[in-house]
């Protein structure tokens, strides 16, 4: 499985809580956005999630290869079989979508793409039982999402905090969606990003990725 933009957007801009020190990852891939989280935030311990076994064991020998291998571990298991023996003070997750597209031939790249084993319902109804008091959600998704998204995440007593929604150039509109939510009703954040202009990297994402890229 290749790295991909939404993995690097979210592991760069999600908010992890000061904190924290306990988060998941759902649907880890090769465990890019959880390396990044472990960067980010030295001392907590993140717990990586992936129904595909080659993508689990690619993610677990990634870990195992980075600096901070002894606080990340990656386990093969559905999110509805997964039976964690704490709550999280962090979860994100880059989840599948494509709901209504002709699902990809490639067995592994179609779980990855198409909501067939993962929804973001099913992500939600996770995180309502299984964040701690003061945690929070990360997700990112298609920016048409973004409206369904919020109402059910309200049916799940999760209320958005910050809304970045991104797109690739000033004269396109966004097409991703950075959510994050948690369990307290507050006016949330809405920032923009933009990524390319007159062909290069903005400075603002320069400045996000900046930590994780070589430009």
């Amino acid at each position: 499985m290749k790295v991909n933009t939404d993995g690097v957007l979210l592991g760069a801009a999600m908010t992890i809580p000061e904190g924290a020190v306990s988060m998941l990852d759902i649907g880890t891939g090769t465990g890019t956005i959880a390396l990044m989280a472990a960067q980010r935030h030295p001392g907590a311990s993140i717990h990586a999630i992936d129904i595909d076994p080659a993508s689990a064991s690619e993610a677990a020998e990634n870990f195992a290869a980075s600096p901070w291998g002894d606080r990340l571990t990656a386990a093969c298991t559905a999110l509805a079989d997964f039976r964690p023996c704490c709550k999280f003070d962090h979860i994100f997750s880059n989840p599948p979508y494509y709901d209504n597209s002709l699902l990809n031939p490639d067995a592994r790249e179609g779980e990855a793409r198409h909501s067939v084993s993962l929804s973001y319902r099913d992500i939600l109804a996770f995180c309502a039982e299984h964040l701690s008091p003061e945690g929070t959600l990360s997700l990112i998704l298609p920016a048409d999402c973004g409206k369904m998204l919020l109402r059910t995440a309200g049916g799940f007593g999760l209320f958005p905090f910050r809304l970045l929604r991104i797109r690739t150039t000033p004269a396109k509109k966004p097409t991703r969606l950075i959510a994050e939510f948690s369990f307290k009703r507050v006016i949330p954040v809405e920032e923009l990003l933009t990524i390319q202009e007159a062909g290069t990297y903005t400075p603002e994402y320069k400045s996000l990725t900046s930590e994780f890229y070589l430009y």
